[in-house]
Protein backbone atom coordinates (compact mmCIF):
# COMPACT_ATOMS: atom_id res chain seq x y z
CA UNK A 1 0.00 0.00 0.00
CA UNK A 2 3.01 2.82 0.64
CA UNK A 3 3.96 1.63 -2.39
CA UNK A 4 0.93 1.93 -4.17
CA UNK A 5 0.75 6.05 -3.18
CA UNK A 6 3.75 6.58 -5.24
CA UNK A 7 1.84 5.44 -8.42
CA UNK A 8 -1.36 6.94 -7.99
CA UNK A 9 -1.68 10.64 -6.49
CA UNK A 10 -3.50 11.20 -3.43
CA UNK A 11 -7.44 11.41 -3.96
CA UNK A 12 -7.59 9.54 -6.92
CA UNK A 13 -10.01 7.00 -6.59
CA UNK A 14 -12.16 9.47 -4.73
CA UNK A 15 -12.18 12.14 -7.24
CA UNK A 16 -15.69 12.37 -8.86
CA UNK A 17 -14.16 13.31 -11.77
CA UNK A 18 -12.00 10.25 -12.58
CA UNK A 19 -14.94 7.91 -11.70
CA UNK A 20 -16.35 9.16 -14.41
CA UNK A 21 -13.60 8.95 -16.69
CA UNK A 22 -12.60 5.45 -15.51
CA UNK A 23 -16.35 4.31 -16.12
CA UNK A 24 -16.89 6.60 -20.16
CA UNK A 25 -13.34 5.37 -20.62
CA UNK A 26 -13.93 1.64 -19.70
CA UNK A 27 -17.29 2.13 -22.12
CA UNK A 28 -15.20 3.35 -25.04
CA UNK A 29 -12.12 1.47 -24.55
CA UNK A 30 -13.71 -1.80 -24.80
CA UNK A 31 -16.47 -0.56 -27.75
CA UNK A 32 -13.05 0.69 -29.61
CA UNK A 33 -11.74 -2.41 -29.32
CA UNK A 34 -13.70 -4.59 -30.23
CA UNK A 35 -15.39 -2.72 -33.63
CA UNK A 36 -11.55 -1.46 -34.67
CA UNK A 37 -10.51 -5.30 -35.06
CA UNK A 38 -12.70 -5.42 -37.48
CA UNK A 39 -11.90 -2.14 -39.36
CA UNK A 40 -8.57 -3.57 -39.29
CA UNK A 41 -9.67 -6.95 -40.85
CA UNK A 42 -11.88 -4.93 -43.30
CA UNK A 43 -8.84 -2.65 -44.57
CA UNK A 44 -11.49 0.46 -43.66
CA UNK A 45 -8.58 2.66 -41.13
CA UNK A 46 -9.32 5.97 -43.54
CA UNK A 47 -13.40 5.58 -43.26
CA UNK A 48 -12.70 5.49 -39.43
CA UNK A 49 -10.28 8.51 -39.15
CA UNK A 50 -12.18 10.42 -40.95
CA UNK A 51 -15.30 9.46 -39.36
CA UNK A 52 -13.60 11.15 -36.04
CA UNK A 53 -12.64 14.27 -37.99
CA UNK A 54 -16.33 15.19 -38.87
CA UNK A 55 -17.20 14.49 -35.84
CA UNK A 56 -15.66 17.54 -34.90
CA UNK A 57 -18.36 19.60 -36.87
CA UNK A 58 -21.20 18.27 -35.33
CA UNK A 59 -19.46 18.70 -32.29
CA UNK A 60 -18.86 22.25 -33.01
CA UNK A 61 -22.32 22.76 -33.86
CA UNK A 62 -23.34 21.35 -30.72
CA UNK A 63 -21.26 24.01 -28.90
CA UNK A 64 -22.96 26.71 -30.83
CA UNK A 65 -26.78 25.75 -29.94
CA UNK A 66 -25.52 25.00 -26.16
CA UNK A 67 -25.88 20.99 -26.15
CA UNK A 68 -23.28 18.32 -25.01
CA UNK A 69 -20.77 17.54 -27.92
CA UNK A 70 -21.44 14.05 -28.03
CA UNK A 71 -25.04 14.18 -29.63
CA UNK A 72 -22.73 16.58 -32.30
CA UNK A 73 -20.04 13.93 -32.57
CA UNK A 74 -22.80 11.37 -33.09
CA UNK A 75 -25.02 13.36 -35.49
CA UNK A 76 -21.91 14.74 -37.73
CA UNK A 77 -20.70 11.12 -37.94
CA UNK A 78 -23.93 9.89 -39.00
CA UNK A 79 -24.27 12.01 -41.55
CA UNK A 80 -20.83 11.69 -42.61
CA UNK A 81 -21.34 8.13 -43.08
CA UNK A 82 -24.26 8.26 -45.39
CA UNK A 83 -22.94 10.52 -47.15
CA UNK A 84 -19.95 7.90 -47.52
CA UNK A 85 -22.23 5.22 -48.47
CA UNK A 86 -24.05 7.26 -51.02
CA UNK A 87 -21.75 8.18 -52.84
CA UNK A 88 -19.38 5.02 -52.99
CA UNK A 89 -21.69 2.12 -54.53
CA UNK A 90 -18.96 -0.03 -55.13
CA UNK A 91 -15.79 -0.72 -52.68
CA UNK A 92 -13.29 0.77 -54.78
CA UNK A 93 -14.86 4.12 -54.84
CA UNK A 94 -15.29 4.17 -50.96
CA UNK A 95 -11.61 6.18 -50.29
CA UNK A 96 -12.86 8.73 -52.81
CA UNK A 97 -16.29 9.25 -51.69
CA UNK A 98 -14.64 9.70 -48.02
CA UNK A 99 -11.96 12.24 -49.05
CA UNK A 100 -14.87 14.24 -50.33
CA UNK A 101 -16.78 14.06 -47.28
CA UNK A 102 -13.79 14.71 -44.98
CA UNK A 103 -12.83 17.97 -46.84
CA UNK A 104 -16.68 19.24 -47.21
CA UNK A 105 -17.16 18.45 -43.34
CA UNK A 106 -14.20 20.05 -42.61
CA UNK A 107 -14.59 23.67 -44.05
CA UNK A 108 -18.06 23.29 -42.37
CA UNK A 109 -16.05 22.75 -38.86
CA UNK A 110 -13.68 25.64 -39.18
CA UNK A 111 -16.61 28.02 -40.32
CA UNK A 112 -18.58 26.53 -36.89
CA UNK A 113 -15.16 27.27 -34.88
CA UNK A 114 -14.76 30.26 -36.32
CA UNK A 115 -18.21 31.40 -35.02
CA UNK A 116 -18.07 30.03 -31.84
CA UNK A 117 -14.29 31.97 -30.98
CA UNK A 118 -16.80 35.27 -32.70
CA UNK A 119 -20.29 34.63 -30.81
CA UNK A 120 -19.11 33.13 -27.65
CA UNK A 121 -17.50 33.85 -24.17
CA UNK A 122 -16.65 30.20 -23.29
CA UNK A 123 -13.39 29.33 -23.57
CA UNK A 124 -11.61 25.87 -24.34
CA UNK A 125 -14.03 24.73 -26.65
CA UNK A 126 -11.98 24.26 -29.15
CA UNK A 127 -9.14 22.50 -27.52
CA UNK A 128 -11.62 20.07 -26.23
CA UNK A 129 -13.10 19.42 -29.56
CA UNK A 130 -10.20 18.53 -30.87
CA UNK A 131 -8.35 17.24 -28.22
CA UNK A 132 -10.49 15.47 -25.68
CA UNK A 133 -11.90 16.60 -22.41
CA UNK A 134 -12.81 13.04 -20.05
CA UNK A 135 -12.58 14.93 -17.25
CA UNK A 136 -15.29 17.34 -17.62
CA UNK A 137 -17.55 14.68 -19.07
CA UNK A 138 -20.84 15.30 -16.94
CA UNK A 139 -21.84 12.26 -14.87
CA UNK A 140 -25.66 12.42 -16.21
CA UNK A 141 -23.83 11.08 -19.77
CA UNK A 142 -22.41 7.97 -18.29
CA UNK A 143 -25.64 5.94 -18.27
CA UNK A 144 -26.24 6.77 -22.38
CA UNK A 145 -23.01 6.60 -23.34
CA UNK A 146 -22.73 2.76 -21.21
CA UNK A 147 -25.89 2.02 -23.40
CA UNK A 148 -24.79 2.95 -26.53
CA UNK A 149 -21.69 1.03 -26.36
CA UNK A 150 -24.04 -2.33 -25.12
CA UNK A 151 -25.42 -1.45 -28.32
CA UNK A 152 -22.56 -1.46 -30.95
CA UNK A 153 -21.55 -4.25 -29.16
CA UNK A 154 -24.95 -6.43 -29.75
CA UNK A 155 -25.06 -5.19 -33.09
CA UNK A 156 -21.31 -6.56 -33.46
CA UNK A 157 -22.95 -9.90 -31.87
CA UNK A 158 -25.40 -10.15 -34.13
CA UNK A 159 -23.63 -9.55 -37.55
CA UNK A 160 -20.40 -11.51 -36.17
CA UNK A 161 -20.55 -14.00 -38.90
CA UNK A 162 -21.71 -12.64 -41.64
CA UNK A 163 -19.54 -10.01 -40.69
CA UNK A 164 -16.21 -11.69 -40.68
CA UNK A 165 -16.97 -13.44 -44.01
CA UNK A 166 -17.64 -10.29 -45.71
CA UNK A 167 -15.04 -8.98 -44.34
CA UNK A 168 -12.12 -11.86 -45.50
CA UNK A 169 -14.31 -12.20 -48.88
CA UNK A 170 -16.97 -10.05 -50.13
CA UNK A 171 -17.63 -12.62 -53.22
CA UNK A 172 -17.55 -15.61 -50.99
CA UNK A 173 -20.69 -13.66 -48.47
CA UNK A 174 -22.65 -12.89 -51.47
CA UNK A 175 -22.42 -16.75 -53.28
CA UNK A 176 -23.57 -17.73 -49.44
CA UNK A 177 -26.55 -15.28 -49.62
CA UNK A 178 -25.22 -12.65 -47.12
CA UNK A 179 -26.85 -9.38 -47.73
CA UNK A 180 -23.24 -7.67 -47.86
CA UNK A 181 -24.43 -3.84 -48.36
CA UNK A 182 -27.14 -4.11 -45.56
CA UNK A 183 -23.87 -5.85 -43.49
CA UNK A 184 -21.69 -3.39 -44.22
CA UNK A 185 -24.29 -0.15 -43.39
CA UNK A 186 -24.94 -2.05 -39.58
CA UNK A 187 -21.09 -2.21 -39.05
CA UNK A 188 -20.90 1.62 -39.88
CA UNK A 189 -23.36 2.37 -37.11
CA UNK A 190 -21.48 0.61 -35.31
CA UNK A 191 -18.09 2.08 -36.26
CA UNK A 192 -19.59 5.81 -35.91
CA UNK A 193 -20.61 5.25 -32.25
CA UNK A 194 -16.98 4.10 -31.63
CA UNK A 195 -15.50 6.58 -32.70
CA UNK A 196 -17.59 9.21 -31.59
CA UNK A 197 -17.41 8.17 -28.29
CA UNK A 198 -13.94 7.92 -28.63
CA UNK A 199 -13.74 11.46 -29.48
CA UNK A 200 -14.92 12.85 -25.75
CA UNK A 201 -11.67 10.54 -25.02
CA UNK A 202 -8.83 11.78 -27.00
CA UNK A 203 -10.54 14.05 -29.05
CA UNK A 204 -12.04 14.42 -32.74
CA UNK A 205 -8.16 14.67 -34.15
CA UNK A 206 -7.00 11.84 -32.45
CA UNK A 207 -9.91 9.19 -32.03
CA UNK A 208 -8.61 6.64 -34.34
CA UNK A 209 -5.98 5.82 -31.74
CA UNK A 210 -8.15 3.75 -29.56
CA UNK A 211 -10.15 2.73 -32.72
CA UNK A 212 -7.04 1.24 -34.62
CA UNK A 213 -4.23 1.26 -32.19
CA UNK A 214 -5.16 -1.86 -29.70
CA UNK A 215 -6.57 -4.01 -32.85
CA UNK A 216 -3.82 -3.13 -34.77
CA UNK A 217 -1.33 -4.05 -31.95
CA UNK A 218 -3.33 -7.36 -30.92
CA UNK A 219 -3.10 -8.67 -34.42
CA UNK A 220 0.55 -8.98 -34.44
CA UNK A 221 0.61 -11.30 -31.42
CA UNK A 222 -2.72 -13.44 -32.74
CA UNK A 223 -4.62 -14.47 -35.81
CA UNK A 224 -6.98 -15.96 -33.85
CA UNK A 225 -9.82 -13.52 -34.04
CA UNK A 226 -11.31 -14.87 -30.48
CA UNK A 227 -8.08 -13.88 -29.08
CA UNK A 228 -7.17 -10.67 -31.02
CA UNK A 229 -10.57 -9.51 -29.64
CA UNK A 230 -9.51 -10.34 -25.95
CA UNK A 231 -6.30 -8.88 -26.36
CA UNK A 232 -7.31 -5.98 -27.96
CA UNK A 233 -9.49 -5.35 -25.42
CA UNK A 234 -7.31 -5.61 -23.05
CA UNK A 235 -4.74 -3.13 -24.59
CA UNK A 236 -7.53 -0.15 -24.94
CA UNK A 237 -8.40 -0.74 -21.64
CA UNK A 238 -5.13 -0.75 -20.06
CA UNK A 239 -4.17 2.12 -21.95
CA UNK A 240 -7.26 3.88 -20.98
CA UNK A 241 -6.70 3.67 -17.61
CA UNK A 242 -2.95 4.23 -17.75
CA UNK A 243 -3.45 7.28 -19.46
CA UNK A 244 -5.87 8.95 -16.98
CA UNK A 245 -3.55 7.96 -14.27
CA UNK A 246 -0.83 9.64 -15.61
CA UNK A 247 -2.98 12.83 -16.54
CA UNK A 248 -4.48 12.83 -13.10
CA UNK A 249 -0.87 12.93 -11.53
CA UNK A 250 0.75 15.52 -14.34
CA UNK A 251 -1.32 17.67 -11.99
CA UNK A 252 1.94 17.76 -9.69
CA UNK A 253 4.35 18.03 -12.75
CA UNK A 254 6.05 21.56 -14.01
CA UNK A 255 3.90 23.60 -14.85
CA UNK A 256 2.17 23.05 -11.59
CA UNK A 257 -1.47 23.44 -11.55
CA UNK A 258 -2.16 22.55 -15.04
CA UNK A 259 -2.14 18.67 -15.75
CA UNK A 260 -0.92 17.55 -18.79
CA UNK A 261 -3.81 16.11 -21.46
CA UNK A 262 -5.21 12.79 -21.06
CA UNK A 263 -5.26 12.46 -25.18
CA UNK A 264 -1.33 12.53 -25.15
CA UNK A 265 -0.91 9.55 -22.49
CA UNK A 266 -3.52 7.27 -24.36
CA UNK A 267 -1.76 7.91 -27.69
CA UNK A 268 1.51 7.89 -26.44
CA UNK A 269 1.30 4.38 -24.90
CA UNK A 270 -0.84 3.26 -27.68
CA UNK A 271 2.02 3.99 -30.54
CA UNK A 272 4.76 2.56 -27.50
CA UNK A 273 2.78 -0.65 -27.58
CA UNK A 274 2.37 -1.21 -30.93
CA UNK A 275 6.04 -0.56 -31.61
CA UNK A 276 6.60 -3.01 -29.32
CA UNK A 277 4.68 -5.16 -31.04
CA UNK A 278 6.50 -4.88 -33.97
CA UNK A 279 9.90 -5.63 -32.17
CA UNK A 280 8.80 -8.79 -30.81
CA UNK A 281 9.72 -11.93 -32.89
CA UNK A 282 6.50 -13.51 -34.09
CA UNK A 283 5.80 -17.10 -33.11
CA UNK A 284 6.67 -20.14 -35.33
CA UNK A 285 2.83 -20.46 -35.75
CA UNK A 286 2.23 -17.23 -36.88
CA UNK A 287 5.27 -17.48 -39.42
CA UNK A 288 3.52 -20.28 -41.11
CA UNK A 289 0.16 -18.99 -40.85
CA UNK A 290 2.02 -15.83 -42.70
CA UNK A 291 3.61 -18.33 -45.08
CA UNK A 292 0.62 -20.38 -45.62
CA UNK A 293 -1.34 -17.70 -46.62
CA UNK A 294 0.46 -16.21 -49.00
CA UNK A 295 0.99 -19.24 -51.20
Amino acid sequence: MHGLQYIVAAGFFQSPEVQVALMVGSAVAVTSAVVGTFVVIRGQSFLGHALGDVGSTGAAGAALIGIQAIWGFLSGGLIAGVAVDVLSRRPRERDVATGVVLSSMLGLSALFIYLITQLSSSTGVTQEILFGSIFTVAPRLVWPLSVLSVLALMLIGFLYRPLLLSSVSVDAAQSRGVPVRLVSLLFLLAMITAVEQSALVVGALLSTALLIGPAATAIRFTRQLGYTLLLATVFALADTWVGILLAYNSFTWPPAGRGWPVSFFIVAIMVFLYLVSQIIPRSPSRRADKGGDSQ
